[in-house]
């Protein structure tokens, strides 16, 4: 598999910033979102990091309500969805770090539908300098990944199967990674970037991984 393939790929997310909106809390028939107001416990948050979390708002913000657009774009599943975190969706044609093009977008499902939570960066090791003021990192274990978005731990791509157990193709496989997810777009009461977010449990309350993919 093309090393390509791999620096774009991961898992895991959740968010975090006061101010954020949380998704599926519907305030009145209208269904919209609500703002999550800061709180004197909140971190205070610098000019540099501030302005990152401004751009990749503004670069993301069309895919906030509309999961289409993310996929006309070239998204795809890569995860079902994982507990704390959502459903993670990549695009393998972007590399590297740029703060308007996260390669991965992190999704969680309602009622009134899918909203994004978080955005994530993925690195086969850790960046020398962190690409934003104060990050932290988690990993994803080298895996296989189906087309529907199921995904089995695999030390090599040689040990992946050509079909999932549910009979969907294989896609691609990725070795151990480094991971970095900002939940830009739904409050994180551990932190911007921890791994995972409780407020993300009432989206799947039995707290198991399910291999739902998106229904149209």
């Amino acid at each position: 598999m093309r090393r390509t393939r791999y620096l774009a790929v991961a898992v895991a997310a959740v968010l975090g910033l006061a101010g954020c909106s949380d998704p599926g809390t519907a305030s009145g028939s209208g269904g919209s979102s609500h703002l999550t107001q800061p709180s004197a416990s909140d971190p205070a948050v610098s000019p540099a990091l501030a302005q990152q979390v401004a751009a990749v708002r503004l670069a993301t913000v069309k895919y906030v309500h509309d999961l289409p657009a993310a996929e006309r774009d070239g998204y795809q599943i890569i995860t079902p969805m994982m507990p704390d975190m959502g459903y993670h969706y990549l695009n393998p044609g972007i590399q590297g770090f740029d703060v308007t093009k996260p390669p991965i977008l992190v999704y969680v499902k309602g009622a009134s539908g899918w909203q994004l939570g978080a955005v994530e960066w993925v690195w086969p090791k850790a960046p020398t300098t962190p690409p934003m003021e104060g990050a932290t990192y988690g990993s994803f274990a080298a895996a296989c990944h189906f087309k529907d978005g199921r995904f089995v731990p695999a030390g090599a791509e040689s040990d992946c199967p050509r079909t999932s157990a549910e009979g969907s193709p294989f896609s691609f496989w990725h070795p151990d990674l480094t991971t970095l997810h900002v939940w830009v777009w739904f409050h994180n009461p551990a932190g911007l970037y921890h791994g995972t977010n409780p407020l993300v449990r009432a989206y799947n309350p039995s707290g198991l991984v399910t291999g739902e993919a998106r229904q149209q």
